[in-house]
């Protein structure tokens, strides 16, 4: 006859919960329950049994889990047959988890926790054990254990595995990354800055060493077979990050699972004539990548728009037409800064790199100011000498103002005119860094200027992008609102405010004419050239150029001389500019909405 079951029951003597069990007897649990269905009756002198599993499956804040999963971990430790599998879902999705999981295999259960036990010899369906009540009573069945857990105890235990669920989660999650490539979708892929970003992208400097990248080119079927040739340069480059690379063509397909989307200047098949249509022509396709962008591209989507004309008004747009990712929309003003660094470095005999902390402030490609105020400069050779960590203002060692007044502005202009703004390589790099810092961090204690969405910080109107000083951590970017003696007067607000919110309003069809912003000592000088032949369509246009480039150039320097402090630094872009190009945006097939009608000078 064989020896009776040993009673096993949960006692509290044991300092940690989960070890509150004991055998009543000292003899091993690995005895052949009679009228055990799992277990098989023993030939002469040995112990023959059944290899079963039970899944163990529930909330991960439920305490009747948590109870049987503790009963379960004993009889899994106890005998050597028994196996356990445990499943936790996260409280909000526990429901449609159990409800699909009972839909599969035809059960009926409501609550948490589900238990269901395989048979691992024979395979097919699970049978349904229940929930916590059914399990208990199987193991005092079979096995004669019980458990006196305190329903306090339970809780504590509840509420410590959902925190090892999260955790479990985001560690699979950050694991997951690892494997699965970023994929980082290129607008405009055909154009130079693209060529010059891909080696920078594929390096692992931007995303890091450890993260491998999916690239996807999109562009207009016309350019495919560059974009083929572009393909086959990239494998050519035998990155070890570079995981695949793809071209896409069609507009409903685009940015699906995107992680990273680089806006770049589209290309410019269609004329314009004023320079309203010029500002209305961003519209279409705006709209149309932001809708594409919120239905298929990943929820954390990160959006940088680059280029050189009207880059402030595109990510506006952007923003305008995908609501839900506003905060992860930038604008990229490094290039800028990059030219005033190096305007700089050549004055002052030195390096670019050796200049930090000069601020872009206003639009990216348009009316804005370069702040000197903050600017230091490190490893500068003169009679001071220090460690690498010693600075000293750049202002300090300037001290030619008429330079800084006339000659610096002269220089920032003429580089960031339409169509000279950045060279590609300019372009590319300044996009990079911008990502760089974005996932890895701005360099502790400098400055980087970022165009993002006012929220009136700095006394700038909400609602337009604006350039400023921010500085990137954790992922995220900060407006450095605690910055000391950066005040800007009203009159220099004006001035960059001005074109940004007429832009937006032409863009949007709330205003028919733009009217760049002049001083009121320059209003004279417009009225008297209003007056325009309109005998030749090409004549007529040039004059409009040339009426608003004289406008600006008078603006420029005359209120540089009688307005602005030695300390800060206007660098100016002509709109009209964009008015005699031959060659603006393509526009799609949809119209920008509330359009004014009579914006375009009759034939």
């Amino acid at each position: 006859m064989y020896d009776p079951v040993p009673q096993l029951k949960l006692s509290c003597w044991a300092p940690d919960p989960r070890a509150q069990l004991e055998c009543a007897c000292a003899k091993p649990l690995a005895t052949w329950l009679p009228g055990n269905r799992g277990l098989a009756a023993p030939g002469v002198g040995e112990y023959s049994f059944t290899m079963t599993k039970f899944v163990l499956a529930g909330r991960a804040d439920c305490p009747f889990y948590a109870k049987a999963e503790l009963l379960a971990d004993y009889l899994q430790k106890n005998l050597p047959d028994f196996r356990v599998h445990k499943i936790t879902q996260h409280p909000h999705v526990w429901e449609e988890w159990l409800e699909d999981l009972c839909k599969k295999n035809k059960w009926n259960h409501k609550n948490s926790p589900i238990i269901w036990r395989e048979l691992l010899d024979r395979g097919g369906k699970g049978l349904l054990l229940g929930g916590y009540n059914e399990f208990l009573e199987h193991a005092q069945l079979y096995y004669g254990v019980t458990s006196s857990m305190t329903t306090e105890m339970m809780k504590v235990i509840a509420q410590e595995n959902l925190m090892t669920h999260i955790e479990d989660e985001q560690e699979k999650e950050a694991l997951k990354q690892l494997i699965e490539p970023l994929n980082v979708w290129i607008t405009s892929a055909s154009s130079r800055p693209c060529y010059n970003l891909i080696p920078i992208l594929t390096s692992g400097e931007v995303f890091g060493m450890h993260t491998e990248i999916s690239i996807t080119l999109f562009d207009d079927e016309k350019t495919e077979e560059n974009l083929q040739i572009l393909v086959t340069e990239m494998w050519d480059l035998v990155s070890p990050l570079l995981q695949s690379v793809s071209i896409c063509t069609r507009v409903e397909e685009a940015f699906l699972q995107a992680h990273v989307i680089i806006i770049l200047d589209d290309h410019t098949d269609k004329e314009v004539y004023t320079l309203e249509d010029c500002i209305r022509s961003r519209v279409p396709l705006c709209r149309l990548y932001g809708y594409l962008i919120e239905k298929n591209a990943h929820d954390s989507v990160r959006v940088i728009v680059g280029g050189k004309t009207f880059v402030n008004l595109k990510t506006v747009l952007l923003m305008r037409y995908a609501p839900n990712i506003t905060h992860n929309i930038i604008a990229v003003a490094l290039g800028v800064e990059g030219e005033a660094k190096a305007a700089l470095a050549r004055k002052l005999k030195t390096t670019s790199s050796c200049i930090k902390d000069v601020i872009i402030w206003g639009n990216i490609s348009g009316n804005s100011y370069v702040d000197l105020r903050k600017a230091k400069i490190y490893n500068y050779e003169s009679a001071i000498w220090g460690p690498p960590h010693f600075s000293r203002p750049v202002l300090s060692l300037i001290f030619d103002s008429e330079w800084v007044n006339k000659e610096f502005v002269a220089t920032l202009e003429e580089l960031t005119a339409t169509g000279k703004q950045f060279g590609a390589i300019l372009a590319a790099h300044s996009i990079a860094t911008t990502l760089k810092y974005w996932y890895h961090g701005s360099p502790p204690g400098e400055i980087v200027s970022l165009g993002v969405l006012s929220e009136g910080q700095f006394g700038i109107p909400e609602g337009i992008v604006f350039s400023m000083p921010v500085k990137f951590e954790n992922g995220t970017w900060v407006v450095l609102t605690d910055l000391k003696d950066i005040e800007i007067s009203e009159q220099i607000m004006t001035r960059m405010t001005s074109d940004l919110i007429q832009e937006k309003l032409v863009a949007l069809g709330d205003l028919i004419y733009f009217q760049p912003y002049q001083s009121e000592t320059l209003s004279t000088k417009r009225n008297k050239k209003t007056t325009l032949s309109t005998t030749n369509d090409n004549q007529e246009v040039q004059s409009i150029s040339d009426v608003l480039v004289s406008e600006h150039k008078d603006s420029i320097h005359s209120s540089v001389l009688q307005e602005e402090e030695k300390d800060l630094v206007m660098s100016d872009v002509d709109f009209a500019d964009l008015i005699s190009e031959t060659n603006p945006e393509q526009l799609l097939s949809q119209e920008p909405i509330n359009e004014p009608e009579g914006k375009t000078m009759e034939q």
